[in-house]
């Protein structure tokens, strides 16, 4: 099976390809292709509202590049999910219709929460029974999650965001929620909190930080990442310490984000897996098909018998 998830994020727009690995014991996903495309669609939105030409016409180029190589490597089934900056434009829902039309792929512009659902599919099997922070952020939004007793308790999307605050349009008031947010769900008698990374400045502070692999990384040692990154020139960023161009300008905003969560939760140490959304999109189309595929056998098998069969709760 071949499944391919598309991330419309606010800094960038993530492509990947995986085939499905399926055995007794587990179930693998080899990335096949895996593309990054630099589409900043935050920068018009959380200055105008608006999806700019300009952006929209490089959209749907991109897609239509997308729809190809779906083809090309002849994928059973995908999923094209947009976030912050798209679902807060005026005329985002009306470039997805008409993506859907000019080129037939329908992208799912999903909230929050629903965001966090997706990325809580790719995370849950890492975490254990004590209190976790799930830091989230992306360049338009944060999405923040608390763990306890193996299950998820609270979540909340905050409109806090690496491209919000570098061309700061971070509100006051939002910090200050996200704040009383953190403190007041994470309660003294849970414990030790660790805190939980996803996002792709995390992964790349984390790969700077140089710790061995699957090792915590402590709050102290972020901030002194940090205050390394700090002190490069963004070219030096770029070229020194192998930085795409538009992560090398955000990073520094995103770790603001990730640092003070920490401090609020008192949190000591990040756990970093590096999944994120296009992760838990693998995921759910992995379920999604197994599903169709387990009722389309016992379909297959009451069919030779001559007898009527439920379907999904339906007579077929």
């Amino acid at each position: 099976m071949k499944l391919a998830a598309i991330d419309i994020g606010s800094n960038a727009i993530r492509f990947q390809v995986s085939s499905v690995l399926e055995t007794k014991e587990q179930v693998l996903f080899k990335k096949m292709e895996y593309v990054r495309f630099p589409l900043r669609l935050g920068h018009d939105v959380f200055s105008s509202n608006r999806l700019s030409e300009k952006s929209i016409n490089k959209f749907k180029k991109l897609m239509q590049a997308f729809k190809l190589l779906l083809e090309l490597y002849e994928v059973d089934d995908y999923m094209l999910c947009a976030t912050s900056a798209m679902r807060e434009a005026e005329n985002g829902a009306d470039l997805a219709k008409e993506v859907y039309k000019e080129i037939g792929l329908k992208i799912d512009i999903i909230d929050g929460q629903r965001e966090a659902e997706l990325i809580n599919t790719a995370i849950r099997s890492y975490l254990g029974s004590q209190a976790y922070l799930h830091i989230d952020v992306g360049g338009g939004s944060t999405e923040l999650n608390i763990y306890f007793g193996g299950k998820k308790i609270k979540t909340r999307s905050f409109k806090v965001g690496s491209v919000r605050i570098l061309e700061h349009h971070d509100l006051p008031v939002v910090w200050s929620d996200m704040e009383h947010w953190v403190k007041e769900n994470i309660k003294a008698e849970m414990g030790k909190v660790t805190a939980v990374g996803t996002g792709g400045n995390i992964s790349k502070i984390y790969e700077l930080a140089r710790l061995k692999p699957h090792r915590l990384m402590s709050l102290k040692k972020m901030g002194e990442v940090k205050e390394m990154i700090a002190g490069h020139t963004l070219e030096d960023r770029i070229y020194k310490l192998q930085m795409n161009p538009d992560r090398a300008d955000v990073i520094l905003p995103a770790s603001s984000i990730y640092m003070q969560a920490m401090e609020w939760a008192k949190a000591k140490y990040m756990f970093v897996p590096e999944v994120g959304l296009k992760d838990g999109m693998m995921l759910h189309l992995f379920e999604r098909n197994s599903r169709q595929a387990k009722i389309a056998f016992v379909n297959k098998e009451d069919q030779s018998k001559g007898s009527k069969t439920l379907v999904m709760g339906k007579r077929a």
